[in-house]
């Protein structure tokens, strides 16, 4: 008989409800999901090619901590409660949408003007606050923790703690991807360019946040 009172055998006979098997499998399914193209990973790609490594990481970040917004929201029930009022999925799905055109106009906007290194500035003090929203706005985010994450949860188990570390598997998995989109976009761009490449690196930019919101806009569900 173990002693109760013993921490060390509390610990050991716990039952985390979560196997090694099906985390991994869970990653192998998610995996695929976070490599499509999307809003989140086109606007990260747009910050690495026109500002460089450090401001893909800066929209990295942001679109990290949008998905960690996603992930509590799970928890308490608010996602699935979202995906139940199609008017309110619309809702945000299409401020989402306006949301990357407006960044996508300041880009575009800021590589026709002659002096768009000076207007960097406040766009990268703002890269993870962008980032933060274009993932929290993107409800996408909000479907594979409704219709993925409880495929792989035990209703026997605890369902809380099951949720908690596959939402926590999910966030590694997208800043694992989203940290290679990174550094490899930022090869693409960054501080060595010329002004005349920095502009052309904004239109780009402009170019591929426009397409994650076309990727949004045609988003059903």
């Amino acid at each position: 008989m173990c002693n109760q009172s013993n921490p060390i055998a509390l610990i050991a006979s716990y039952n985390f409800d979560m196997n090694t098997e099906l985390l991994l499998l869970f990653s192998v399914t998610v995996l695929p999901l976070i490599c499509a193209p999307g809003p989140g990973m086109l606007f990260i790609a747009s910050q690495a090619v026109s500002e460089g490594t450090s401001a893909g990481l800066r929209a990295t970040l942001g679109v990290v901590l949008g998905y960690v917004v996603h992930s509590l929201m799970v928890v308490v029930g608010l996602a699935a409660t979202v995906a139940s009022f199609p008017m309110l999925f619309a809702l945000i799905r299409w401020i989402g949408i306006f949301y990357l055109l407006f960044l996508a106009f300041k880009l575009i906007r800021s590589a026709l003007q002659p002096h768009g290194i000076a207007a960097c500035d406040q766009r990268r003090r703002n890269q993870l606050m962008s980032g933060f929203l274009t993932s929290l706005l993107n409800p996408k985010g909000m479907l594979i923790y409704v219709a993925v994450l409880p495929q792989f949860i035990d209703q026997k188990g605890d369902v809380t703690l099951q949720a908690i570390t596959l939402s926590a598997a999910f966030i590694f998995w997208c800043g694992v991807v989203y940290l290679i989109l990174s550094i490899t976009f930022s090869r693409l761009g960054g501080r060595s360019l010329s002004e005349r490449g920095k502009r052309l690196a904004d239109g780009a930019a402009g170019g591929l946040i426009l397409l994650a919101a076309g990727f949004m806009a045609a988003a059903h569900g």
